[in-house]
């Protein structure tokens, strides 16, 4: 493939065993991976808690800003967290 051609977008992967047989299988170079993003993984074991309350309208743009980007809002509320910490200690 030339440079100057458009690459296609790699096709939709609905679960875990069609994105694994896509990568096994296919040649990457083909296809437009520029809007891929990096994606961490979570392996450490979350044993403790934490309860807070949030005004109605924060919780609600949390939850959807969440959705929007795949993850649970818990989720999104710990990485801020951290980010918060990362910058804190740059």
């Amino acid at each position: 493939m030339n440079d100057n051609e458009k690459r296609p977008a790699p096709p939709p992967l609905k679960t875990d065993e069609d994105a694994e047989r896509f990568i096994d299988e296919a040649d990457l170079t083909r296809y437009d991976l520029s809007h891929f993003r990096p994606m961490h993984f979570e392996f450490e074991k979350k044993t403790a808690r934490v309860n807070m309350r949030l005004p109605e309208p924060l919780l609600r743009a949390v939850k959807a800003k969440a959705q929007t980007r795949g993850i649970p809002y818990q989720r999104l509320i710990r990485e801020a967290i951290e980010r918060a910490l990362e910058d804190e200690s740059s």
